[in-house]
Order: structure tokens, then sequence, then C-alpha cells
């Protein structure tokens, strides 16, 4: 009984605690991202990096002899990787900033700080979701590519497996050996992953987030130009529908690869919108300045009205 009692009483001290500062709060939120979340996240890159360039092994399937959907010849690729990666990572970093800035309101609090500084944290912790989503998404494509190994319809052409000079039309190559001189050694390793499609997924995940922020989070369209925000919507969402069809005409990928990389993309950026980014509700960025005192919001709401009232000038 004794014990029953000590513990509701020692519950309800904890339970009257007032909560950390907004300092120190900050501070362990800080310490937390840079020992536990970086190490992960770099752990992660590293070990897709790896999986890309072969330094892991992964499984790689077979092929029918003069299978005629594995002999188009290779032409590149419409969108390279890079430009992929590049346009993932950074057009939507951007596109949030500058919706932000345009959103942003100077009041008491913000008018000493810059405009664009405040608005850079704002769009930083959307930007933060949308990076954890398209690290999670980007993953899972790795490993799937690893794990199936499909060929390419340019396989060989990029292989020249060195069983498809003595095959006979019908047989079935599990064990083979790639003898290409022409094309390095990554397009080798490359020429057996297919499925699921990267770019389609990458590009659709991008495309799909900025429609949808623009459209959750921009600005009024009956106070300032009513066509910008469309225009960049249609931008975004051919984006996503050419990415994905420039792989079928590079003969980089077969439909079932496309498909397969358009579905995790769709799911993706799903998830992101709808459990990380809460259907892009404001972040709030709690700052030191924002509590004052123990009634800081009545403080807050008077300080507002008196800096955007009227002076009156005192006789």
């Amino acid at each position: 009984m004794l014990c029953v009692v000590y513990l509701s009483l020692r519950r309800t001290v904890a339970d009257q605690r007032p909560p950390a500062p907004p300092e120190m709060q900050a501070r362990h939120s800080f310490w937390w991202h840079l020992l536990i979340d970086l190490p992960i996240l770099l752990l992660v890159a590293a070990v897709c990096i790896l999986l890309e360039v072969g330094a892991l092994p992964s499984r790689r399937a077979g092929f029918w002899c003069n299978d005629p959907e594995l002999s188009y010849p290779h032409t590149g690729d419409t969108f390279s990787i890079s430009l992929v990666a590049t346009i993932t990572v950074i057009i939507p970093f951007i596109v949030m900033w500058a919706v932000e800035t345009i959103l942003h309101q100077d009041d008491e609090y913000t008018m000493k700080k810059s405009k664009l500084v405040a608005s850079a944290k704002t769009a930083s912790l959307l930007y933060r979701d949308y990076i954890y989503g398209s690290v999670v998404n980007l993953t899972i494509l790795e490993v799937v590519k690893c794990v199936v190994g499909s060929p390419r319809p340019t396989f060989f052409d990029l292989c020249q497996p060195d069983k498809a000079k003595t095959c006979n039309n019908s047989e079935y190559v599990s064990s083979y050996v790639c003898t290409s001189t022409k094309y390095s050694r990554y397009l080798q390793i490359d020429s057996s992953r297919s499925f699921p499609s990267a770019h389609a997924s990458l590009s659709i995940y991008c495309g799909l987030f900025i429609a949808w922020y623009l459209q959750r989070r921009a600005f009024s369209w009956h106070n300032r130009s009513v066509l910008i925000v469309p225009i960049l919507q249609v931008l975004s969402l051919t984006y996503a529908t050419v990415c994905p069809l420039s792989r079928l005409t590079d003969h980089r990928h077969h439909w079932w690869d496309v498909l397969a990389g358009a579905v995790m993309g769709f799911f993706s950026v799903l998830y992101t919108v709808l459990v990380l980014c809460k259907n892009f509700s404001r972040p709030s960025v709690v700052s030191t300045s924002d509590i004052s005192s123990s009634d800081g919001n009545n403080h807050q709401s008077v300080r507002r009205l008196l800096a955007s009232g009227t002076r009156v000038a005192v006789p």
C-alpha cells in the first residue's frame, strides 16, 4: 500500500514539473540528430552507393538465348541519373523556400530577423521530411534491384555475355560472364538492374510532391498572379510523366519496370505528404522570443494589436 502511495505521489510530482526550456529542447534535438540520425543516414547512403557500384554482391538473373527483348542497342539516357538526382534534391527546396518567403508574415518577433532566414527555417522542416521519404524510397529501390537482378532491354549490347555466342535459341542461360570492352564495368553491372525503374520512382515522387505542396501551401491566387502556380504544377506533373516514359523510348527499361517504379514513387509521396508532412500544415518554428512570460499567448496577441494599430499622438 505504501509503495502504491509513493508511486502515485512521484507521478504527481513528475507531472507538475515545468517543461524544459526551448533552448534545452533545441539543444537535445540537435545532438540527437547529430549523433543518431546523421550516422544512420550516412550508413544507409553508404550501403546504397556500395550496392550501386557493385562493391556488395547482388543477384544476376539469367536470360533466354537471343531474346529480342534484350537485344536493343544502348543509346544513352534522355534524363541522366545525375540530372534526376539534382532535380530531386535541389528543386523542391527552392520551391518551398520561395513559397514560404511569400507567405511569411512580419511581426514583432520576426521583424528583426531576415525574412529569407525565417522562411528558410520553415521550409527546412518540410524539406527534412521530403528527404527522409526520398531516402526510404531510394533504399527500397536499390535493394529490390539487387535482389531481382533483371536484365535490361540493352543487356546484350552492354554486357555481351560469353554464353550468348554459343547458346541455342531456346536455351536459358543462368551463369555467364560479361565480356564487353565497349562499355565500363559500371554499365555492365547495371545491365542486370532493370527492375524497378529508379528514374520513374524518383521523378514521380519529386513531381507529385511539388505539385501537391503548391496546391496546399502556395500563395493566394486571388491576390497575386493566377497563372504562376498552375504553370509550376503543370511543369512538375509533366516532368513526372515524361521522365518515366523516356525510359521506355530509350529502351532502358521494360514497361513493367517503369510501372513498378511509378507505383513505388506514388506510395512514397503519399507516405511523405500525409504521414510525415501532415498534408502540408504549416510547421511551427519555436524560438525563445515566442515565450516571454507565463501568459505569453495573451502578451503576443496584445503586442500584435499594438504593433498593427494606429498610433495616437499624445498632446
